[in-house]
């Protein structure tokens, strides 16, 4: 277990490019209803991430899903994710959806906002559980996967700072800023989504594996 699994997930996850939603969701709120909305998005993705790592392959098990088909559909999502970002768009957003309207409307309602819609889809949607599957069928002993869970922890610290500076940071980076980043982060997720897919690919069928050793 490297680096790769946490530069990917911080590059899916990218925290800074939620801070707009972030800031629309949480006007009107006082200073201790937006930390409680901080502490609980953040702890909510670390919960996704630690799930997907622990149970992620005994789900597939029990479909009888092919780790191999499940990197080549997760690598089609990711690339997908990345297509999302090279638009300035965060990695989970979906076109012609309303989570603004539904995250405002639970607002409303008095309901929390910190899970759905800031968690999910918007921090720690699809994309992010399959890549963290992906690695966790890598692992090859607990304390490989327990770093890959460890590594949960770092995106909800990075998410917990990017909110509790939300102001500072949109004031810093401006508009331009967060598009810029989010593009360069879909970037390397582009990159590292065809690497998935070519693995998937290779193992279901082995023919392009020696195709290109050749």
């Amino acid at each position: 277990m490297d680096w790769k699994p946490l530069i990917t997930l911080l590059a899916i996850v990218n925290p800074p490019a939620i801070i707009p939603f972030f800031i629309y969701y949480t006007q009107g709120f006082s200073p201790a209803q937006r930390r409680h909305t901080v502490v609980v998005s953040s702890i909510t993705a670390f919960l996704v991430i630690a799930a997907s790592a622990l149970l992620g392959i005994r789900i597939l098990e029990f479909f009888s899903i092919s780790i191999a088909s499940f990197q080549v559909g997760g690598g089609m999502l990711l690339l997908t994710s990345a297509l999302n970002m090279l638009n300035a768009k965060p990695a989970e957003a979906k076109p012609s959806t309303n989570e603004m309207e539904a995250g405002a409307d639970k607002l409303a309602m008095g309901n929390s906002i910190a899970v759905v819609p800031l968690t999910i889809p918007l921090l720690t949607g699809p994309a992010t559980m399959s890549t963290v599957v992906i690695y966790a069928e890598r692992a090859q002993t607990a304390l490989q996967l327990s770093t890959l869970v460890a590594y949960g922890v770092v995106v909800a610290l990075v998410t917990a700072v990017s909110f509790a500076l939300a102001n500072p940071i949109a004031r810093i980076l401006g508009q331009t800023g967060i598009n810029v980043l989010t593009r360069l982060m879909g970037l390397i997720l582009a990159a590292l989504a065809v690497e998935v897919m070519a693995e998937g690919l290779g193992k279901l069928f082995p023919i392009l594996g020696r195709a290109a050793v050749s």
